[in-house]
């Protein structure tokens, strides 16, 4: 059983400043702004939102077909790939481009100024949803602006149930785009402050949105997620988590997790719970594909967190 995740493949470039970025930027001096942070940490992960789902649902066992844009740099991803066994017949390279980068400097306050070249990424609409590869579920994932209403427009046409999930994405969409969005998608997800930038411009609720899609999940960090059905909230605990190291790429293993549920035909409860436990693994590792598990292993956790197994 395969899924198609539209999306972005990115490399984060991610440094650490051992200070406070308010001890060198001062409030009145901000329109010269000219600073310089020595980072003494710095790692180059793999990233992007296709690339991090992908990963995860196959550390559950399934085959997903990430679909995404790439540059000219994309070898040491592609070789990754390859190591973890992730199909990459969709995965287009653009001449003359480099695969979508983040800088991003952290302080000791846990601040971040980051920087996106969106790069080959600006190209996803170049890429075309298949018909007939098999396809049985997608996911419009953060990605170029217009590859996502494409890609969803295309899920439609080729009767694929899809997840509508803008992410950071969102901002870039008005209203009435989000509204048709909603109209073509299966299932919506978002975290708590994009469902409320969604409700800002479309002027609907969680529980008004779940009137035109099978259901929508509502992430809410630390504090679980809810999934409403009909307008009835389905409230999921959150997994327990040994420590926090890196909430990188939380958002995009839960997803994973929704993923794999919808593919195996489980009830939302299940599927919320399988979700908030991807994430609360993902939590416990630096990067966003960096953490490693066999399905035994995740199985008994999931009973040790929610008292059945799946």
């Amino acid at each position: 059983m395969s899924a198609l995740i539209t999306g972005s493949m990115a490399y984060d470039t991610i440094m650490v400043f051992h200070d406070y970025f308010k001890n060198h930027i001062l409030p009145d001096q901000v329109h010269i702004l000219n600073v310089s942070f020595l980072v003494p940490d710095l790692r180059r992960e793999f990233g992007g939102c296709a690339g991090n789902i992908a990963y995860n649902l196959k550390l559950l066992g399934k085959e997903p077909l990430p679909m995404a844009t790439v540059g000219q740099d994309f070898g040491p991803y592609r070789e990754w790939l390859e190591l973890c066994g992730i199909d990459q017949r969709y995965l287009r390279e653009v001449e003359g481009t480099y695969t979508a980068q983040a800088y991003i400097t952290t302080d000791l306050d846990d601040n971040q100024i980051t920087a996106f070249h969106p790069g080959a990424m600006s190209h996803a609409h170049l890429n075309q949803v298949p018909t007939d590869a098999g396809i049985e579920i997608g996911i419009v994932a953060p990605d170029g602006r217009d590859g996502m209403i494409q890609h969803a427009e295309q899920f439609h046409e080729a009767g694929i149930p899809f997840i509508f999930d803008p992410g950071q994405g969102t901002p870039m969409f008005e209203g009435d785009e989000l509204l048709r969005f909603i109209e073509l998608a299966t299932w919506a997800i978002f975290n708590d402050y994009e469902a409320k930038l969604v409700q800002e411009k479309t002027r609907l609720t969680p529980e008004l949105i779940s009137d035109d899609v099978d259901a929508v999940v509502v992430t809410k960090g630390a504090e679980g997620s809810v999934v409403y059905i009909d307008r009835r909230p389905i409230r999921i605990p959150p997994a327990r988590v040994e420590k926090v190291v890196d909430p990188t790429g939380c958002g995009d293993a839960y997803r994973a997790g929704v993923l794999f549920g919808l593919l195996e035909n489980y009830d939302w409860e299940t599927i919320g719970a399988i979700a908030s436990l991807m994430g609360a693994i993902k939590v416990e590792h630096a990067g966003t594909q960096n953490h490693r598990f066999s399905l035994d292993q995740f199985r008994q956790r999931f009973y040790d967190n929610y008292g059945y197994h799946f």
